[in-house]
């Protein structure tokens, strides 16, 4: 799907929280623009290509945000938090990690603590051979929640982020006050009827669902090569292609570049099969959820969502595509400041 491009103001976050010792490629994260090549002065200092570390990155937001890790299920999550007040959860999508989030976070963190997590797989944390089923990633949050001192969480996900916090509803309620879902359903036996050609004209056609099926040949040819991947899919599924600046993406490649992260993505995809069984014994759940949802994926979500769930709100975001949480983050923070009350 190629989306219309259309004119629309950069919104940067600005580089209040930024100190004299922090590089200058963060310097230009923060202001939402790419990094200059570094010269003979500074070529010791990351730069997006070279890797720049999540204790940077966060360092890079506004406000007091920290870059941490906790044990859960046997495995090492990692998560960047900051803020006061009620936990609220932010999980990622493919290919992406926390760094998705880096535009709400700073306004979401005056009412709660705010806490980005990769997921098991994801960046800084842990990509083990097998778990990667959303049952099991849920499980995951759900221990991590309880690692925080937390009794229950407000929960966000957006694409594969948001299946997990279907599944963590699902199967743990009594951890959950509320949870949104940001543009993706969770996997329902629908998903074998994606046909492996396009029909002439469709708008749609997500071949990276059965090429992240295949075992071993992704990490053969992505290896070193994520970039090809993260421009693809923003370049195919952003209305604004400035909402994602060349630093992000090389932000997001670096996660994505070695086979075990390539592996620990796939995965997520590897286990739809497992997931759609797991649906098929779900009932319906009983904590509030909001939707929120671009316009093509709209009236899937609309028709979907209120059979599983009791409590459902869905709201469409317009003007953008499926990565609106940089699309149209003020957007977000808005749904989110009604909902997450």
């Amino acid at each position: 799907m190629t989306l219309n491009r259309r004119s629309a103001l950069t919104l940067g976050m600005g580089a209040a929280a930024l100190t004299a010792s922090e590089t200058p490629a963060l310097a230009h994260a923060a202001a939402g623009t790419a990094a200059p090549p570094p010269d003979s002065a500074t070529a010791a200092t990351p730069t997006p290509t070279s890797g720049v570390s999540d204790s940077q990155l966060a360092r890079s937001l506004p406000g007091s945000f920290t870059s941490d890790y906790a044990t859960v299920n046997g495995l090492r999550l990692h998560y960047v938090a900051g803020g006061q007040g009620a936990p609220l959860i932010l999980l990622p999508g493919w290919p992406e990690t926390w760094w998705e989030y880096r535009k709400v976070m700073p306004a979401l963190a005056a009412t709660h603590r705010v806490i980005a997590v990769d997921l098991r797989g994801m960046g800084g944390s842990d990509k083990p051979a097998t778990g990667y089923d959303k049952k099991t990633l849920a499980d995951d949050i759900y221990g991590l929640i309880r690692a925080l001192g937390y009794d229950k969480a407000d929960v966000a996900g957006h694409d594969i982020g948001s299946m997990v916090a279907f599944s963590l509803a699902a199967n743990h309620p009594q951890a959950v006050r509320r949870i949104a879902m940001l543009d993706v359903l969770h996997p329902d036996p629908g998903y074998y009827q994606i046909p492996i050609l396009p029909a002439p004209g469709a708008p749609f056609y997500p071949w990276w669902f059965a090429f992240n099926q295949v075992q071993g040949l992704p990490e053969q040819l992505v290896v070193g090569r994520a970039r090809f991947i993260v421009d693809w899919m923003f370049d195919h599924l952003l209305v604004n292609q400035n909402a994602v600046t060349p630093f992000d993406r090389a932000v997001y490649a670096n996660a994505y570049n070695t086979a075990d992260g390539i592996r620990g993505g796939n995965g997520w995809y590897q286990t739809f099969g497992q997931d759609i069984a797991d649906l098929a014994a779900y009932g319906k759940l009983t904590v509030p959820v909001l939707g929120l949802v671009n316009s093509l994926f709209a009236p899937q979500m609309q028709a979907t969502l209120p059979t599983q769930a009791d409590d459902v709100r869905v709201v469409e975001v317009p003007d953008t595509g499926h990565y609106f949480v940089e699309e149209q983050p003020q957007a977000v923070i808005d749904q989110f400041r009604q909902f997450f009350v």
